[in-house]
């Protein structure tokens, strides 16, 4: 497997990123733990999560997910071995929100805890924050990495103005994470793409199945009603990208693969991707989107899948 440096970082990530939005929620501590052991078994080191998983579930308050990765990293002291991703400035609580100095550093000083690590390798700001100044943000996020808190920050939900504005101070942002997939192309290509490039920020995407869209499962909005993710999927329902599930099936037979393996192997083959995100509920899930690692897709290939 090869591995791939993250932007400007000084960091390498294995060419997918498993989502951890998914542990303390539809995937219990054990169901966690054991995708988390097959994850590191396979090679691969990147693991992406955030404070509010998953605070939008009844009955929970957040940070679910970070507390079940710190108790796993204690409990297999493997945490030299992770590349250790998670982000904040979303609302935790009243008044627990926002990129300005003094709640961004509770902020990562909480998830620090949660995590029972001393430093993350990437921290994310979640959504941009119009009530504070885009150098205050940076500036705090500098003095998280000069304290040895963070080893890289970027930034997630920005629009290609926001990014833009960001980069043009001094520092700026090493990452970006874009919601970004076969099926919701134009948010993140031309002007944001461009900017990552010329940056040269490590770029991780977010939704890359479109929530369960792209692996086939939801042919009709009567397939993902009342599913815990299926919401999300209704987003991509239109007359093209029904069409695009036709050609990205077609593509999959070719390669004996399935059309998750394929969407996955998409985003990898972009040349502005470090790594695509992707979250599994079972092992057996992790198998097979693992597998997308394995897959190259011919010119032939991509053109179909972008028609």
């Amino acid at each position: 497997m090869q591995f791939r440096r993250f932007g400007a970082t000084g960091i390498d990530v294995a060419p997918l990123v498993l989502g951890g939005n998914v542990f303390g929620w539809t995937a219990d501590k054990a169901a966690s733990f054991a995708i988390l052991d097959r994850f590191m078994e396979l090679g691969f080191n990147a693991i992406d999560t955030a404070d509010v998983y998953s605070i939008f579930v009844p009955g929970h308050k957040g940070g679910e997910s970070e507390t079940v990765l710190g108790e796993w990293m204690k409990a297999r002291g493997n945490r030299d071995k992770v590349v250790l991703i998670t982000k904040g400035g979303l609302p935790m609580g009243e008044g627990l929100q926002g990129l300005s100095r003094g709640y961004l550093t509770r902020a990562c000083e909480a998830s620090l805890a949660r995590l029972q690590t001393d430093y993350i390798d990437v921290y994310f700001t979640h959504r941009a924050d119009d009530t504070v100044p885009i150098g205050e943000t940076l500036d705090t996020l500098a003095s998280l990495k000069a304290a040895g808190k963070i080893r890289a920050n970027g930034c997630s939900n920005y629009t290609d103005a926001q990014l833009a504005e960001a980069l043009a101070v001094p520092g700026g942002y090493d990452s970006f994470q874009p919601h970004y997939n076969l099926a919701w192309r134009a948010e993140y290509e031309d002007a944001a793409e461009n900017l990552c490039v010329k940056h040269n920020l490590g770029v991780i995407t977010y939704f890359s199945l479109g929530a369960g869209f792209l692996t086939g499962k939801y042919r009709s909005k009567a397939d993902f009603e009342g599913k815990a993710r299926g919401g999300s999927a209704g987003m991509y329902f239109n007359e093209a990208n029904m069409a695009l599930l036709d050609r990205l099936e077609a593509v999959a037979k070719r390669h004996n693969a399935t059309m998750a393996q394929i969407a996955l192997a998409w985003l990898m083959a972009r040349p502005s991707v470090t790594a695509p995100i992707a979250s599994a509920t079972r092992v057996a899930q992790l198998d097979d989107i693992l597998k997308s690692a394995e897959i190259s897709l011919t010119t032939e290939d991509m053109a179909a899948l972008e028609a």
